[in-house]
């Protein structure tokens, strides 16, 4: 059994909570400097050398990409062989979280009650997934989740009946009523079976993927690229102004599910495609 310190992961958190939220990884950087070569609208191109130029700003002074530094999100795998000494994972994670926003003065977006809204202070607490996986590390993903994209994500229980071209027009739809809301282009991560919760956290952990990876699974691979496409052709363009990109990527994973369901959900995340990760 290997024991991985409380203060390790706390300190790893820390960074990594502010480097994310500075520095555009460049999967995502270099996906908007392809699309702006290909732009057909000068106004898209112009739209798009302004967040290559946000981008380069943040990173050479450690400023916030967006003032939406979101809500913070991780995906923890750890062997089966490990265990944290002192207070806990979760704990650990959180507590890294409440000292990267507060010291890379980064905005808590966090309320303790949906309804009440008073603000946490801290951007705690985060939002933990965990699974036990082989081995003795532990893996940290780290995805900052702003609410202006995370609001026009939606889940549907499809029948299965409705089969792939279903799929299709939910999604394609889905987007064309999110509009330039979610501040396009965007990156799109579907979860397709499981069941209505385990859609969603497929969809999530689709943002995780590089940019320009497609599904080892010919069959996924290939819907990945038709969303791409027709997405893009609703026109709808950088920041809703229209143009040829609204998307940069699109992302499928997938899961058994039951014979009588076919749940569909598509978690979307805007141009600053913040993403993350740490091996302990």
């Amino acid at each position: 059994m290997r024991t991985i310190p409380f203060d390790t992961i706390v300190d790893a958190v820390e960074k990594i909570v502010m480097e994310i939220n500075y520095n555009l990884p460049g999967d995502v950087l270099d996906a908007i400097k392809r699309s702006r070569t290909s732009e057909s609208s000068p106004l898209a191109v112009s739209v798009l050398d302004n967040i290559i130029e946000n981008a380069d700003i943040a990173r050479n002074e450690q400023l916030p990409i967006c003032q939406d530094t979101g809500i913070a999100v991780f995906f923890a795998d750890i062997g089966g062989e490990a265990r944290v000494d002192g207070g806990g994972l979760e704990a650990a994670i959180n507590e890294g979280t409440r000292r990267g926003y507060k010291n890379g003065a980064l905005r808590t977006s966090i309320v303790e009650d949906p309804l009440r809204r008073k603000n946490t202070g801290d951007n705690t607490p985060a939002i933990i997934h965990t699974r036990i996986v082989d081995g003795d590390k532990l893996t940290l993903y780290f995805c900052p989740k702003g609410g202006g994209c995370e609001n026009m994500s939606t889940l549907k229980m499809l029948s299965p009946g409705e089969g792939r071209n279903g799929i299709v027009d939910c999604v394609v739809e889905s987007i064309r009523i999110a509009g330039g809301k979610p501040c396009p282009p965007l990156v799109i991560g579907i979860g397709i079976g499981g069941n209505f919760e385990y859609s969603a956290i497929l969809s999530k952990r689709a943002l995780l993927r590089t940019l320009g990876s497609r599904n080892p699974d010919p069959f996924v691979a290939e819907l990945e690229t038709e969303l791409t496409e027709k997405i893009n052709a609703l026109g709808i363009g950088p920041m809703g102004l229209g143009g040829d990109t609204t998307v940069l990527d699109v992302f499928v994973e997938s899961y058994p599910c039951h014979i009588a369901s076919m749940p569909l959900s598509v978690n979307v995340q805007c141009h600053a495609a913040r993403h993350g990760k740490i091996e302990l």
